[in-house]
């Protein structure tokens, strides 16, 4: 779009607007493995048309991604996603969806700066990709909850099976979830949020 000759600039768009209530933000990073379903996430449960980095895949990935479980996968996230939810009239998450392709995950470092929480997605037909996911969080320190996304061919394991499987520890929230749906999408994020806000009681006891 030119704007050669304007004296304005257009401002955002009335559903990208903040609402006039809020008065806190939150950064909140969504991780893990390649077409696990960040970038659905994010684009379900966003109160404003997202923002993503997809780039069709090419033949030059092949034997460089897994894309195990996901070969009708024709586009990937190749920085970042974002998206912006209101959790109450004073409260907004602003969602950075992670790239999940190994090769891109240098760029975890800068999104993970300044993040208050993370959802770790999982894949049960890939469980062993969350295990370097949840390593890279516990290293910078941001704490998570786990999100178990119901794929229609995947295995179902009970959740404390998974728990011991991904050797969580017992404060560690841990659900099922289908992020194609908003409702379920914005239920991982208040079990986030519960879960921060318990963390924060928590420190302020001792």
């Amino acid at each position: 779009m030119d704007f050669k000759g304007s004296d304005t600039i257009p401002g955002p768009r009335a559903e990208d607007q903040l609402p006039h209530t809020a008065q806190s933000a939150a950064k909140i990073v969504i991780v893990g493995g390649f077409g696990v379903g960040k970038t659905t996430m994010v684009g379900s449960v966003s109160e404003i048309t997202p923002l993503t980095t997809e780039e069709t895949m090419t033949q030059a990935g092949i034997g460089v991604d897994d894309n195990f479980g996901s070969a009708s996968k024709t586009a990937t996230t190749v920085a970042m996603d974002f998206g912006r939810i209101s959790i109450t009239d004073q409260l907004v998450l602003y969602l950075f969806g992670t790239p999940g392709q190994q090769r891109f995950w240098f760029l975890w470092n800068g999104l993970f700066e300044g993040a208050l929480g993370a959802v770790v997605l999982v894949d049960t037909r890939r469980l062993e990709v969350s295990f370097d996911v949840m390593g890279r969080l516990e290293e910078r320190g941001v704490p998570f909850v786990v999100a178990v996304n119901s794929f229609p061919d995947a295995p179902r394991y009970d959740l404390e099976e998974l728990r011991t499987a991904l050797d969580l520890t017992t404060d560690i929230p841990i659900m099922e979830c289908d992020v194609r749906r908003r409702a379920s999408s914005r239920d991982v994020l208040m079990t986030l949020m519960r879960f921060l806000h318990s963390l924060a009681m928590t420190g302020a006891r001792r």
